[in-house]
């Protein structure tokens, strides 16, 4: 009895916590003018699980289906009415009611732990309208346009590809690469949407923030351009030096999406660098006051083009890679990730941690993934001495320099 009980108890919860988010919205409506509130939301939670377990006694599938139907039209009718009355078009009400309902239902008769999941991120959302249609307006149809192709894609095409690999050296795994494409762009999507909630035109400080969203090294060329230009240069290397930290923070994500288990032997080494690059960084901007109508727009990362590109270096870094591993032994990952690394970090890191579901010593999957961010520390560099002035490409690299240092330190005394 003791069970049912409980489970009783979390389709009332869950009834109760979205009735508390609808309740609060409609808080300042007369008493008795609205359908459903708090305790209303309450008792249709509980009663999807009275009918759930009634079904579940009497071995029929019939009551709860009765019941759900008609709670379905009689809650639907008190809020046809309601609607009428307010002239209000808006249907959310009458779906979280039965949302609630089924939840009710689930959390007695199925999966609990999904019932408590499903009522507390329905709450989230019914509780997150303001900010959804927030983000609907600052975002251009082409960056919705973007996101929708490319999940249409990912739901249609990912399943379609093999998923294995399709040349002689086990490198070439069509659906790996596709998804690992798709895991970048969507990490990077996120900082880029928050960048467009805040606005691209704020600083230099946020428009090195911006830029590396997508590419820490586009940023450090567009700012070598601008020193050359005439523009104070410490200012301009400080605010590279920030994009350094994005760039470094990108790459614990994806660590920890794609493979948890070698984040404890990177994090350390990875965390000292960016705080040597914040630092720095917060330095070199104060020695001289940064413009604030500095523009610097960030490129959408679900661009199609962009995402085929990425995707088609990654299948030769990873054929690359798998044919020199397969004659030269797994050692040699690391020069591979090095040298990929100079030029787009997150290949080489991908690349490498890909190689540990191929049975990759730890430890060589650690050392690969450390020497792609430090190659690309070094070719950000010489991405500023290709573009800037002396006193940028100098300042940027002591910075890096000294990261580096502090960050190979810190690996050798926590390797054992």
């Amino acid at each position: 009895m003791e069970p049912l009980i409980l489970r009783l108890g979390l389709a009332l919860a869950i009834g109760l916590l979205v009735g508390l988010e609808r309740g609060w919205r409609e808080r300042d409506a007369p008493e008795g003018s609205r359908t459903a509130g708090i305790r209303t939301y309450g008792i249709s939670g509980l009663l999807g699980g009275i009918l759930a377990a009634l079904s579940d006694t009497g071995r029929s599938d019939l009551i709860f289906a009765a019941g759900f139907i008609s709670f379905a039209l009689s809650f639907t009718w008190f809020k046809l009415r309601e609607a009428r009355h307010d002239e209000d078009f808006s249907v959310t009400g009458v779906v979280a009611g039965l949302c609630v309902f089924a939840l009710g239902g689930l959390a007695v008769a199925g999966d609990y732990r999904a019932a408590a999941a499903g009522g507390a991120t329905l709450a989230a959302v019914l509780a997150s309208r303001d900010l959804m249609h927030n983000v609907l307006k600052r975002l251009s149809w082409i960056e919705v346009r973007s996101a929708l192709v490319l999940a249409a894609m990912t739901a249609i095409g990912l399943p379609l590809l093999p998923n294995h690999a399709i040349d002689p050296w086990g490198g070439l795994n069509p659906r790996e690469i596709w998804f690992f494409t798709v895991l970048s762009a969507t990490i990077s999507f996120g900082g880029y949407v928050a960048v467009r909630l805040l606005g691209s035109a704020r600083g230099l400080l946020l428009g090195g923030v911006v830029g590396a969203v997508v590419s820490s090294t586009a940023v450090t060329a567009s700012f070598g351009q601008k020193a050359r230009s005439g523009e104070e240069p410490w200012p301009l290397a400080g605010a590279a030096s920030i994009a350094a930290v994005v760039s470094l923070l990108r790459v614990l994500a994806v660590v920890l999406f794609v493979s948890p288990s070698v984040l404890p032997g990177v994090v350390l080494p990875i965390i000292a660098a960016a705080l040597i690059f914040a630092a720095s960084g917060a330095a070199l901007m104060a020695k001289t006051a940064p413009r604030a109508d500095v523009p610097m727009s960030a490129r959408n990362p679900f661009e199609l083009f962009s995402l085929l590109v990425f995707a088609g270096l990654f299948a030769l870094t990873a054929t690359t890679g798998a044919v020199l591993m397969s004659a030269m032994g797994d050692d040699s990952l690391i020069g591979i990730s090095a040298a990929s690394g100079t030029f787009d970090v997150d290949v080489a890191i991908l690349t490498a941690l890909r190689a540990g579901w191929r049975a990759t010593p730890l430890q060589v999957i650690e050392a690969a993934v450390l020497a792609a961010v430090l190659a690309n520390a070094g070719g950000r560099v010489l991405v500023a001495v290709a573009t800037g002035t002396f006193r940028y490409w100098a300042s940027l690299a002591a910075v890096s320099i000294l990261a580096a240092g502090i960050g190979i330190a810190v690996h050798f005394l926590i390797v054992p």
